[in-house]
C-alpha cells in the first residue's frame, strides 16, 4: 500500500512539473538594434568575459551607455517587474 501511495505522489509531482514547464513563457526575441547595442555593451563592459553583464559590470556603465541600454529596451527595472506580476 505504501509503495502505491509513493508511486501516486511521484506521478502527481512529475505531472505538476510538466504542466508548469509548459506554461513558462518564452524569452522575447531581441531586435537587430537590441542585439547590436547588447553586443557593443558586452564588448565594452564585460570584465570577466563570460558574455553577460552582471550587476557589478552594469553598475560601471557610463550614464550615456546606461541611457542607450535602457532606450534599447534591454534594462530590467524593478518597478516594471512588480507591475507585471499584478
Amino acid at each position: 500500500m505504501k509503495k502505491l501511495l509513493v508511486a501516486i505522489v511521484g506521478f502527481a509531482c512529475a505531472y505538476t512539473l510538466t504542466v508548469n514547464a509548459a506554461e513558462t513563457p518564452d524569452k522575447p526575441k531581441l531586435t537587430d538594434e537590441q542585439k547590436a547595442v547588447r553586443k557593443e555593451m558586452v564588448a565594452k563592459y564585460d570584465a570577466n568575459k563570460d558574455g553577460k553583464l552582471d550587476k557589478e559590470e552594469r553598475a560601471k556603465m557610463s550614464k550615456e551607455d546606461k541611457d542607450k541600454w535602457e532606450s534599447a529596451g534591454l534594462g530590467h527595472k524593478k518597478e516594471e517587474k512588480k507591475d507585471d506580476k499584478k
